[in-house]
């Protein structure tokens, strides 16, 4: 029987230790704390103000709201705002950021739009420390530069800026670089990982429960619109600041706000 409970008792460290946040400082949550952030900028549904463009991002910044935006980078090494994997849906074409360099990007409109894919350096111009960033650093082929490069873009940006990743080398990276600059974990639930295959089964197993925060000690857990495993409830209880994507429901957007501290919103209009 001790043997048992001396066993179970062994796990649940182990399983803590895993889980563990980071503590924010009250400084680092402030610009954050309460707010709602619109998801790739204020863009609307029908993309005729294309999402992760300079127009929608002064939308954002003229309407009072923080913005969460997604950065990768291009063959020739510069930061650009970008959400998906490849440029299929955004710009009708082949391949990766990382396939094109910055200007070759310039030929291919947004969406059917005159808009074009944009720089980090221009967008964080649009915001100019007057409203709060969320910055989701993608999974790229060149992790280490997508961070280095970020990391020092932010350093010169006077403004209040976070980072966020799913991928836990990234927060990592900045754990160890950028310690004094609020980081985060994306996250969703298991079934949002997998692809029917044993190996995607693990990887939403272990990125679901963040089961990889030791790693980087998040200070925030990005969280999708679900319901959450115990670790990651845990793991708030323990410190870390919540955060909900993606609001979509108008309706709900007060209870949200009591719910998190932080509500990334799209498709309607909060108060700020």
């Amino acid at each position: 029987m001790l043997w048992i409970c001396g066993t179970a008792a062994l796990l649940a460290l182990i399983w803590l230790y895993l889980i563990f946040p980071g503590k924010p400082s009250p400084e680092a949550r402030a610009p954050f704390e309460k707010r709602a952030f619109a998801h790739r900028g204020l863009y609307e549904k029908n993309q005729s103000v294309p999402e992760n463009s300079l127009p929608a991002f002064r939308r954002a910044v003229e309407a009072g709201y923080g913005a969460e935006l997604d950065v990768q980078e291009t063959k020739d090494h510069r930061i650009v705002v970008f959400h998906d994997d490849d440029l299929k849906r955004a710009c009708g074409r082949d391949g990766r950021i990382c396939d094109y360099s910055f200007r070759e990007l310039q030929e291919f409109p947004l969406f059917g739009t005159e808009e074009r894919i944009p720089l980090f350096a221009d967008v964080l111009a649009v915001f100019s420390g007057r409203q709060p960033l969320i910055v989701e650093l993608k999974t790229v082929p060149d992790n280490p530069s997508l961070c280095a490069a970020v990391r020092k873009m932010l350093a010169e940006y006077e403004g209040a800026a976070c980072i966020e990743s799913f991928h836990p080398g990234i927060v990592r990276y900045f754990r160890r670089n950028d310690p004094e600059r609020l980081r985060g974990q994306l996250s969703q639930p298991m079934k949002d990982y997998m692809n029917g295959t044993l190996k995607w089964t693990v990887i939403g197993l272990i990125l679901s429960r963040l089961f990889t925060n030791f790693t980087g000690r998040p200070q925030f857990i990005a969280y999708r619109l679900a319901r959450k495993p115990l670790s990651v409830r845990v793991c708030e209880r323990l410190g870390a600041m919540k955060v909900c994507w993606t609001a979509r429901e108008a309706g709900e957007h007060e209870r949200r706000m009591a719910e998190n501290d932080a509500v990334i919103f799209e498709h309607y209009r909060p108060a700020p």
